[in-house]
């Protein structure tokens, strides 16, 4: 029964995960920007969330509403005043990467001064679990995580194959010419891609604040899983991030069969270096050859 409730805890968790990733892998690919910020905009929506509805007591749909936007702004704003000026001035991918370190540790601390350094939760009817046999119970927020991560993943998938913005966003990173030659903007796609990126992280941080519960330093966790889903899956590889975020959450959860809660972050590292021995090139990856 225990085997059967960390199966259960892991795939609300890996849906959650899946959702982080495949919106870092999305920028990433697109862009090539290692945007480390990503876990700061995962942080500022899960704050904004709890803040609007557990402090002010708003209603949850204006809660999540405010939560998406703080979430889109915060990615495009990013990318139109920070990221977009570095490259103008030919900076690196390291000047990049840089950049988007402070910035996230600039956000960790603000909020830390904002909401306190403690650990939070957001309590609401769908957080209290239902014991459905004896030994196992089930919150309904598992089944709102993977029914919410399904839905975004086939909505992404539309997007990006059946729409003409959807197709320059896939060819953004390979051929910047053959974009302008179909008249769209590089730069305003690049917008696009990071509205949602950000986005996607929007409901894994509503459902892990309600979950799981917040603290300032959560958004380093997040870029964890997002950088290790996204090596494990393929670098580039939408489909393999899902996939890797998704094995990243049920290893984390089966190892408190064998490990204190308190190593769980190390499966991560576990997993990431047995694909980095094993398989460089993760699920979806193309192997390199010379």
């Amino acid at each position: 029964m225990l085997l059967l409730q960390l199966l259960i805890n892991g795939l609300q968790v890996g849906a959650l995960y899946a959702l982080i990733a495949v919106g870092f892998s999305l920028i990433f690919g697109s862009t090539k920007v290692f945007h480390f910020a990503h876990g700061s905009t995962f942080t500022i929506a899960a704050y904004v969330f709890y803040y609007l509805y557990s402090v002010a007591q708003l209603h949850w749909v204006l809660a999540i509403l405010a939560a998406t936007l703080a979430a889109v702004l915060f990615g495009v704003l990013l990318d139109r005043f920070v990221y977009a000026p570095i490259q103008a001035h030919e900076g690196s991918f390291f000047t990049v990467f840089v950049a988007s370190f402070g910035i996230g540790i600039v956000v960790q601390n603000l909020i830390g001064i904002i909401f306190g350094r403690s650990f939070v939760s957001v309590a609401t009817p769908l957080s209290r679990s239902i014991e459905v046999a004896s030994g196992l119970f089930v919150s309904p927020l598992s089944g709102i995580a993977i029914v919410v991560a399904a839905l975004f993943f086939w909505g992404l998938q539309v997007f990006l194959m059946r729409t003409h913005v959807g197709m320059g966003l896939r060819a953004l990173s390979e051929n910047t010419e053959l974009i302008r030659a179909y008249g769209l903007s590089p730069r305003r796609l690049s917008t696009i891609v990071f509205a949602l990126g950000s986005l996607l992280v929007v409901p894994a941080a509503i459902l892990s604040a309600a979950s799981a519960g917040l603290n300032p330093a959560i958004g380093h966790h997040v870029m964890l899983i997002s950088l290790a889903a996204t090596i494990v899956g393929g670098v580039g590889s939408l489909r393999g991030a899902a996939c890797a975020g998704l094995l990243l959450g049920m290893a984390e959860n089966l190892a408190l069969l064998y490990f204190e809660p308190q190593w769980s972050e190390a499966v991560t590292f576990i997993v990431l270096f047995l694909f980095i021995l094993f398989r460089p090139s993760g699920f979806f990856g193309r192997a390199v050859t010379s």
